[in-house]
C-alpha cells in the first residue's frame, strides 16, 4: 500500500490528506476555511472568553458558599486555575504588545 503516488508530488510540495476530521485543514484541503473576522473581532472575542472564565469562577465560588453540596470542589479549583491562567496569558500578551510598541516608537 503506497500512501503517496508520483502524481501527487509537484516540485517540493506533497499535498497531505486529512485522515481524521479533527485534524487542522491545510492549504491543499478542498474546503478551505474562510476568515471573515477582523483582528478587532478576534481580540474582543478572546477578551470575552477571559471575562467568561473569571465570571464562571466567581459564580462557582458564590454557589459553593450558598449551597456547598451543589458544587464539586474540584470544579471550583479547575475554574480558578483556568481563570488565573487565561488572565496571566492576557497580561503577558498585553505587556509584550506595549513593549513592542515602545520599541517601535523609540527606533531612530
Amino acid at each position: 500500500m503506497t500512501v503517496f503516488g508520483p502524481e501527487q508530488a509537484t516540485g517540493h510540495m506533497i499535498p497531505l490528506q486529512r485522515t481524521h476530521p479533527g485534524h487542522v485543514p491545510g492549504k491543499f484541503d478542498p474546503t478551505p476555511i474562510e476568515h471573515n473576522e477582523g483582528f478587532s473581532a478576534l481580540l474582543f472575542a478572546s477578551l470575552d472568553g477571559v471575562n467568561r472564565q473569571q465570571h464562571e469562577h466567581s459564580r462557582l465560588s458564590v454557589q459553593a458558599i450558598v449551597d456547598p453540596d451543589s458544587v464539586n470542589p474540584h470544579d471550583i479549583t479547575i475554574a480558578a486555575a483556568k481563570a488565573e491562567m487565561s488572565l496571566n496569558i492576557t497580561k503577558n500578551v498585553v505587556d509584550r504588545v506595549i513593549r513592542a510598541y515602545r520599541d517601535i516608537t523609540t527606533v531612530r
